[in-house]
């Protein structure tokens, strides 16, 4: 009979152990970073802030980010998060959003842009993304800041946001396997990630601040289509990461904003507008470079 019972208990332990094997495979989180310069129809400033079509806009970004959000479930995702990556970081309509994801939204936030992501995730999409500062035919091209940053090096690689992000995601080991917005920053999403990563190109600039868009339905469309790719393609997809330690250069607009930035403790200056750091953890250092950034702000 004690023998019966161990054996019994032995088996109940299997199938329990397995059971919880097959749960844990079938989970498959997203991560959604979503940013407005790059969604669907919008060309101006206006349309990302105070101005009469931000109403608007800010429909559009809850519908592109829907699009991304029903290609990933195709795709089997059992756990969507959203965060809403955008100036306040209040843009995306919580009564319009997927009820199957959930959203992170408002600000200051520790992370930021990439507020939320941690090792749980498979995968992270960008959507609504645009081009790094100083990109010819870019909308709304800027790198973090259009008031205070002039550019961004990470160990020499001069970087877009998505390129930054993308390395706060492979710090924890998840690869970015998606981006929609206009040609150019799929380019760079293509240059800086490999040319496997996935886009979604909604629109071609005109110049900075027009530029020809696809129809919504089209647009729509071919983000859902290219995320539940992406997602099916993750396995594919290697974290982008740089090997330690971390060379941070920012670039201001003004000598002025670099005078602020000397204050801080391990910042050098290293010509006119530019200062330098280095950090052994990405995580710390760009955490270090947002506040630099918000000094140049004082000014």
């Amino acid at each position: 009979m004690h023998r019966m019972t161990c054996g019994s208990l032995l088996i109940l332990l299997i199938v329990l152990l397995l059971a919880s094997s097959v749960t844990n495979a079938q989970k498959l989180k997203v991560y959604i970073s979503a940013d407005m310069e790059g969604i669907t129809g919008v060309v101006s400033a206006d349309q990302t802030g105070a101005g009469p079509d931000y109403g608007m806009a800010r429909k559009w970004m809850t519908d592109d980010v829907n699009a991304a959000i029903v290609g990933a479930l195709e795709a089997g995702a059992t756990e969507v998060v959203v965060n809403d990556s955008h100036g306040d970081m209040r843009n995306i309509l919580p009564g319009e959003l997927n009820p199957n994801a959930a959203l992170i939204s408002g600000s200051p936030k520790p992370f930021g842009m990439m507020q939320g992501i941690d090792a749980s995730f498979d995968a992270v999409m960008f959507v609504g993304y645009h081009a790094r500062a100083g990109t010819v035919d870019a909308v709304l091209d800027h790198t973090i800041s259009s008031a205070v940053v002039y550019s961004i090096r990470i160990n020499g690689i001069e970087m877009p946001e998505l390129g930054i992000n993308a390395l706060v995601a492979g710090y924890y080991n998840v690869p970015v396997v998606m981006l929609s917005g206009d040609r150019s920053a799929c380019e760079q999403a293509k240059e800086v990630l490999g040319e496997k990563t996935v886009v979604a190109q909604v629109k071609e600039a005109i110049g900075r601040t027009a530029a020809k868009n696809l129809s919504f339905e089209g647009a729509r469309k071919l983000i859902r289509q290219q995320a539940k790719s992406a997602i099916e393609k993750r396995k594919e997809l290697k974290p982008y990461k740089l090997n330690a330690p971390y060379r941070f250069e920012l670039a201001y607009f003004r000598s002025s904003q670099t005078d602020n930035a000397l204050s801080v403790r391990g910042v050098k200056r290293i010509s006119p507008r530019a200062v330098q750091f280095e950090s052994e953890d990405f995580i710390v250092g760009c955490k270090l470079l947002r506040a630099l950034i918000s000094l140049g702000r004082d000014n």
